[in-house]
């Protein structure tokens, strides 16, 4: 590609689905921010600005590494520069956007515009809206932590109520006495032992922040949206305690749980297209 240079000053660069924003330090793909840490992204930044241009190590040292800094330069430049084909899904053998030139420095050879002049002028703390969601995108962090807390949730319903087996087994037989009583003790049984596992990954793959969860929620959706609305019902077994009103509302409240989870994960790890 031909060379060519930005100005310092441009805030918003495009290349193929990516969008870097320079002044707020950040990476984006579709509209998504992708993490990358600041060393990363700082020298992904400079690759950018001088598009189709061999950006050397020694320059990267400089603008990067100050000379008072006391680090391994050589494994830190390795591990920014892998961590940005990561972010990215590029290659160091066959790359698409950045090119190793041994012992000289690296080249960013894709296409590389400046998207500022195409934008309308917004303020300062205009979010990123998610491509396919159509709203702002929140932190990851705070996702993640809501995601996580309705997989304790749903844990604590299921270990109560094996906990309280027989408990519900009154409760059922109160309302639909004879086989339709073991049927509801039946469902909140297997239902009960088969959520513990899968709430169990879900808490951890979302604790580790494991990227194909986006994927595989997806292939899971139907079968975590079927338990969710039977257990959507749960608060009627404690209607002594709490009254009709309050099991209306609790399950109202329920029945939305599945898709605010399927909301946060695509939140959180879109699938790739």
């Amino acid at each position: 590609m031909p060379m060519r240079s930005f100005n310092r000053d441009v805030r918003l660069l495009r290349f193929g689905v990516f969008e870097a924003d320079l002044t707020a330090g950040e990476l984006r793909k579709n509209g998504v921010r992708l993490r990358l840490q600041e060393q990363p992204f700082q020298v992904l930044r400079l690759l950018l600005l001088k598009a189709g241009q061999v950006v050397t190590r020694d320059e990267l040292r400089e603008t990067i590494w100050p000379a008072d800094t006391f680090v391994d330069f050589d494994h830190s430049l390795n591990t920014a520069v892998n961590k940005i084909r990561e972010s990215i899904g590029d290659s160091a053998s066959s790359p698409r956007f950045v090119e190793t030139l041994a012992r000289r420095g690296y080249r960013f050879i894709a296409p590389v515009e400046s998207i500022d002049d195409h934008l309308p002028a917004a303020p300062a703390d205009d979010a990123a809206l998610h491509p396919q969601l159509q709203v702002p995108v929140p932190r990851r962090e705070l996702v993640r932590s809501l995601f996580g807390l309705i997989q304790v949730m749903y844990l604590v319903f299921y270990l109560i109520g094996l906990a309280h087996l027989h408990d519900a087994e009154r409760v059922a037989a109160s309302f639909v006495p004879g086989w339709r009583t073991l049927l509801i003790v039946g469902i909140v049984l297997v239902t009960g032992a088969v959520g513990i596992p899968l709430r169990f990954y879900l808490l951890s793959a979302v604790a580790f922040d494991f990227r194909g969860l986006g994927a595989n929620f997806g292939r899971l959706f139907p079968f975590v949206l079927a338990m969710d609305q039977l257990w959507a019902i749960a608060p009627f077994l404690l209607l002594p305690q709490i009254g009709v009103g309050m099991a209306f509302a609790a399950t109202a409240a329920l029945l939305y749980v599945p898709f605010s989870e399927r909301t946060l994960v695509r939140w959180a790890y879109p699938m790739e297209s």
